[in-house]
C-alpha cells in the first residue's frame, strides 16, 4: 500500500524505527560501551599480575595459561549459571564474565610482549641500578606496550560481540533490543542494533589502533626501513632477472658455436 508505514510493513530498513526509539538506541549503545569497557578495563588490570606469574617459568605458565584458556572454551550460558549464585541478576554477572573471558587474550599478548624485551636492554637496565619493580614498569612495560595494544584491541572488539549475551540477564546492551527483536521477527530493530555493534567494534578498533600508533611512534620507524629494505630486495631481483636470462642466453649460443 503507497504511504504505508515501515514500521507497519515491518522493513528491514526503517528510518522511522531509529527515529521513533532514538532514546532507547542511545541507552543501549551507552551501556553496551559501558559494559564493554568496564571488562576490558578490569581483565586488564587482572591480566597483568597473571603474566608476570607466567613469565617465572614453565611451571606457572602452563597452569595460568592452561586456565585462562579453559575459562574461554567454557559456554557463555554456562558460565553465567555458574556465577549467577555469586551476583545474581546483575550488571556484575556480565562484568565478570567478559573479564574471564577476556584473559585469554589479554594474559598472552601480556606475556608475550614481557618475552619479546631483548634481555639486553634488562642486563643494561640493572647496570644502571634499576629495582624489579622500577625495571618492570619503566624499562619492560613501555618495550611491550605494542603487544598489550594489540591484546587490548582484539579483546576489545571481541567483548563488543560477547556482551550481547548479556541479554539474557537483561544486561546486555544493544543485544536487550536484538533479542526480544528476534523473537518477534521486528527486522527493523534486529538490522538497527545488529548495525550499531558492528559500528561500536569498527570505532573502537580504529580508535585504539590510533592510541597504539600514538603510544608506540617507534613501531612505525622500525617498520619503514623494513618496507625500504624488501623494496629494495624485490627490485635487485627484478634486476637480476634481466642479467641471468643474458647469461643463459649467451652461454646457450656460445654452446651452438662449440
Amino acid at each position: 500500500m503507497a504511504g504505508q508505514s515501515c514500521l507497519v510493513a515491518n522493513d528491514w530498513i526503517c528510518w522511522e524505527y531509529v527515529t521513533s526509539r532514538s532514546q532507547e538506541l542511545t541507552d543501549a549503545t551507552v551501556e553496551h560501551v559501558w559494559i564493554t569497557g568496564i571488562s576490558v578495563l578490569i581483565g586488564l588490570i587482572v591480566a597483568v599480575p597473571l603474566a608476570l606469574l607466567a613469565r617465572r617459568g614453565r611451571r606457572w605458565a602452563a597452569p595460568v595459561l592452561g586456565l585462562t584458556t579453559l575459562l574461554y572454551t567454557i559456554p557463555s550460558l554456562a558460565m553465567f549459571s555458574l556465577l549467577l549464585p555469586l551476583f545474581g541478576l546483575s550488571a556484575s554477572l556480565v562484568v565478570t564474565g567478559l573479564v574471564l573471558y577476556s584473559l585469554t587474550i589479554l594474559v598472552r599478548n601480556v606475556l608475550a610482549g614481557l618475552e619479546a624485551v631483548p634481555e639486553d636492554v634488562r642486563e643494561a637496565a640493572r647496570g644502571l641500578g634499576y629495582g624489579p619493580r622500577r625495571l618492570l614498569w619503566q624499562v619492560e612495560m613501555p618495550l611491550a606496550l605494542p603487544s598489550v595494544l594489540a591484546g587490548i584491541r582484539i579483546a576489545t572488539v571481541s567483548t563488543i560481540a560477547l556482551t550481547t549475551i548479556g541479554s539474557i540477564v537483561g544486561k546486555g546492551g544493544l543485544g536487550n533490543l536484538i533479542a526480544p527483536a528476534v523473537s518477534s521477527s521486528f527486522k527493523a530493530q534486529v538490522l538497527t542494533a545488529s548495525v550499531l555493534c558492528v559500528l561500536l567494534a569498527l570505532a573502537a578498533d580504529l580508535l585504539l589502533l590510533g592510541v597504539e600508533r600514538l603510544l608506540t611512534p617507534w613501531t612505525r620507524a622500525t617498520r619503514a626501513p623494513r618496507r625500504a629494505g624488501r623494496a629494495a630486495d624485490r627490485a635487485a631481483d627484478r634486476a637480476a632477472d634481466p642479467a641471468r636470462a643474458g647469461v643463459s642466453v649467451a652461454s646457450g649460443a656460445s654452446g651452438e658455436g662449440a
